[in-house]
């Protein structure tokens, strides 16, 4: 199960890409329950050997892309977001004071923290991308105007996946043009 769960999600963020053309430096948040995926109540059974198994294909993503990986953690921990410093820098971002837990702020979350090479975590963020894996609800970090994203990918191992890419809001009325 855990080489289909990576084989899944890599295509999905394959697809996804397509449809939302992310350029290095954007953001991409990520929401997942480790317990969904493993057809378990979300927030009951969440695990980092999970975890793991998902971070890679996110690895692989973040370096074909050049995005910057950004992992909203649970209500624990208010859905605060795990990411890299320079990240946060960029998007003159303000860390707050966690470090998110398997118990508080979600297994995914927590590895990630692990992984990455400076992280930081902050309150919020606007990014230009997402996938939500097992509905943990990622609109609250995403840039208006988001849009839903089909792929064919419906569900990572147990959990209901969905993806949004956000664009520009647009303005002026029925005279503007727009391209």
């Amino acid at each position: 199960m855990t080489t289909q769960i990576k084989e899944d999600l890599s295509r999905a963020l394959k697809e996804l890409q397509e449809a939302a053309n992310l350029k290095a430096g954007d953001l991409f948040i990520i929401g997942t329950s480790t317990s969904e995926v493993r057809g378990k109540q979300i927030g009951k059974a969440g695990t980092l050997d999970t975890a793991e198994t998902l971070w890679r294909a996110f690895d692989e993503f973040q370096k074909e892309t050049g995005v910057y990986l950004a992992f909203q953690g649970c209500e624990h921990i208010n859905r605060s977001v795990t990411l890299e410093r320079e990240a946060a820098d960029r998007y003159h971002l303000e860390p707050v004071q966690v470090v998110p837990v398997p118990e508080a702020g979600g297994s995914m979350s927590a590895y990630a923290y692990e992984q990455l090479q400076d992280p930081v975590v902050v309150e919020e963020v606007a990014a230009h991308a997402g996938i939500d894996i097992g509905d943990t609800f990622i609109g609250m970090h995403l840039k208006r105007v988001a849009v839903p994203v089909r792929t064919s990918v419906k569900e990572i191992g147990e959990a209901h996946v969905t993806y949004a890419r956000s664009r520009p809001k647009l303005i002026g009325g029925n005279r503007a043009k727009y391209e």
